[in-house]
């Protein structure tokens, strides 16, 4: 259910535009590059005898196919929706348990962006800013054999207990800078940075219990490079 976000962004977007509107269509390499931190796990933390604040979680990166729309309002300022194919993440403990993988999470990261574009005298290189608002949906959490097996030797658990592992849904801002290239009247090249304000909240749970929770800011710088086409 969560993954028709992405076709209803789209198609409220599409039904927002004039059929006359300057539209074009933008498909590339999109990557996701957490700059993130977290907080640490008191309950694990106290279990193993370990220091408080030596355990926390990470991201890694990953990068999809994306796709972002764009609505050229007049000749500076545009509407764009960033879309992708959902994104991938691992995530691995720090600190006293650094390269213990925590489990796995896939999300989607709709993103509506109003972008100011600058006359710097070309016809062909257009730069711009923008700035918006980033809904982000985690999906299909899943706790990773390894946490389960250290969970296991602390005696949290036994062989019985179920172990599950779910993220929180984000709402925040989005910064972009990038720009246009025209190589033709259709055809042309797009390139984006964005920092994205992306803050979840992760949830181990046994037996369907919260055991332990930890505020995770992955706040990723997202870029993408792709073709543009002008409709």
């Amino acid at each position: 259910m969560k993954k028709s976000i992405i076709a209803c962004s789209l198609l409220a977007l599409g039904a927002a535009m004039p059929a006359y509107a300057d539209i074009s269509v933008n498909v590339g390499a999109i990557g996701v590059m957490p700059n993130d931190s977290s907080g640490s796990l008191p309950v694990i933390e106290s279990v193993a005898g370990a220091p408080a604040g030596s355990m926390g979680v990470s991201v890694n990166s990953n990068t999809q196919l994306g796709l972002t729309i764009d609505y050229k309002i007049d000749d500076n300022w545009t509407l764009e929706l960033i879309a992708a194919t959902p994104f991938s993440h691992d995530i691995h403990g720090t600190g006293a348990i650094a390269g213990l993988k925590v489990g796995s999470t896939k999300h989607l990261p709709p993103t509506l962006v109003a972008q100011y574009h600058f006359d710097v005298g070309s016809d062909a290189f257009k730069p711009f800013v923008g700035l918006g608002l980033n809904y982000t949906t985690f999906f299909e959490d899943k706790v990773a054999p390894e946490l389960a097996g250290t969970l296991g030797a602390l005696g949290v658990i036994t062989a019985t207990d179920t172990v599950d592992l779910a993220l929180s849904d984000s709402f925040g801002y989005a910064v972009q800078a990038g720009f246009n290239y025209k190589l033709t009247e259709k055809w042309g090249v797009h390139f984006m940075v964005s920092r994205m304000d992306i803050d979840t909240t992760a949830d181990v749970r046994i037996n369907g219990v919260t055991a332990e929770s930890v505020d995770v800011e992955i706040d990723p710088t997202v870029a993408m490079l792709g073709v543009r086409y002008n409709f």
